[in-house]
């Protein structure tokens, strides 16, 4: 079996320390290390600890014949575009159950029309983790807001709606907020 963790893992922008740290339970940078140059057996256990690290199905960390890739042609930086210095491969999107939607109908705020903002859903205990990012909010009778979370205290997060203009929504104990993290873009 071929592991493709290294590929993953740099299509993901994580460490090393990043996945270890992700993994269940903790493990060490230099275990990550050894898995993925084969230095250390990598088992069906371990291939699903780090594939939860790093939020991808297990197959995408096994090399098969019938894989297609798709592959970086070039880096654009602020001194223009450039051919990569080593082959790397770039993942699409792949869906779960912690996920929901948003599609654009009208350009609003950064968002064009015919967006499509992939949000991960997320606990109390998580909800933290969305300070300073755009976010889902469900509220009654099938409503929602979307706008930047800015504050939170306790149970009350305060919400910068992503239109010029409007006005700044306090949202009390949400059952969940879906995080904004990927934006999917036609051209």
């Amino acid at each position: 079996m071929i592991s493709r963790i290294r590929e993953v893992r740099k299509a993901k922008g994580m460490t090393l320390s990043q996945v270890a740290e992700k993994c269940e339970p903790k493990t060490t940078a230099q275990t990550i290390g050894r898995l993925e140059t084969g230095m250390r057996t990598l088992s069906v256990d371990w291939l699903n600890r780090i594939a939860n690290a790093l939020g991808v199905d297990s197959a995408e960390l096994v090399d098969h014949p019938r894989r297609e890739d798709v592959g970086v042609a070039a880096i654009l930086g602020p001194h223009g575009v450039h051919a990569p210095e080593k082959a790397a491969i770039v993942l699409p999107p792949s869906p779960s159950s912690d996920q929901v939607a948003i599609t654009v109908a009208t350009g609003v705020g950064d968002y064009r029309a015919g967006d499509e903002i992939w949000c991960r859903k997320m606990a109390g205990d998580d909800f933290g983790k969305a300070l300073n990012k755009d976010v889902l909010v469900p509220r009654p009778a099938g409503r929602f807001l979307f706008g930047r979370m800015i504050d939170r205290d306790g149970d009350k997060f305060l919400l910068l709606p992503i239109t010029a203009g409007g006005r700044q929504q306090v949202v009390t104990d949400p059952p969940w907020i879906a995080m904004a993290e990927t934006l999917v873009r036609k051209l």
